[in-house]
């Protein structure tokens, strides 16, 4: 039974690690599947496995910082399907570990622009059509350090909590809607976000991308809640 049918979900990172495993498991269960990403070879894998799945998938090679372009995602999702059931905000950048006070300028924006910024954006121009939905769903993929940070982890940890802040204020402006919002940590998965906290880390130890996704997809499927 596909539980997704006709549903149009859009997944950020989705070129590999959580974003990739979660796009297949979404279009196994009829969702089509709008992958965002930059690296356009991981995209055209993920697309090939969802097409060789028997789903459906659209291919957005996007840098998440380029805000102009994900301003059109709305509008254009819009004017192609009519609809959008599912955000998925999976794309996170780590920046590296330092001394607060050791971050280069350019590296903390970064990390601030994907895990924040680049989210309010695709909630400013998905809002009006998840609103509209029958039962939107929105997810944002956050880590424990946005509540207990750890020394070193600075900017990450600040901008998950900007980020799960963002989100459940949110959630709070659309209790009265359809609309439901959720903040899910995973845990320790193996992605190479991981690998480069963790570089000596034996990743077989870990949640595997496929079985994170999976729990996100349950949330998906009815379990999220706003907070």
């Amino acid at each position: 039974m596909s539980r997704l049918a006709d549903q149009i979900a859009v997944v950020t990172g989705a070129s590999r690690g959580i974003g990739a495993a979660l796009a297949r498991r979404l279009a196994a269960e009829g969702a089509h599947v709008v992958l965002v990403a930059r690296t356009v070879g991981g995209l055209e894998e993920v697309d090939d496995a969802v097409k060789a799945a028997g789903g459906q998938a659209t291919l957005v090679p996007c840098d998440l910082t380029e805000f102009d372009r994900i301003d059109t995602l709305g509008p254009a999702l819009a004017e192609r399907f009519g609809r959008c059931d599912i955000l998925v905000g999976n794309a996170g950048m780590l920046g590296g570990l330092s001394p607060l006070g050791h971050y280069k300028s350019e590296t903390w924006q970064a990390v601030f622009d994907l895990n924040v910024h680049a989210n309010w954006h695709l909630i400013r121009t998905l809002d009006p059509l998840l609103r509209a939905a029958p039962a939107g769903r929105a997810v944002f993929v956050s880590a424990d350090v946005a509540r207990t940070p750890r020394p070193y982890w600075g900017a990450y940890a600040a901008a998950k909590a900007a980020l799960e802040s963002m989100a459940r204020t949110w959630a709070l402006e659309t209790a009265k809607t359809p609309l439901s919002v959720a903040v899910l940590d995973p845990g320790p998965v193996a992605t190479a976000l991981r690998a480069e906290a963790y570089p000596g880390e034996d990743a077989a130890t870990l949640t595997q991308p496929d079985e994170a996704a999976e729990g996100i997809l349950e949330a998906i499927l009815g379990d999220a809640s706003s907070g």
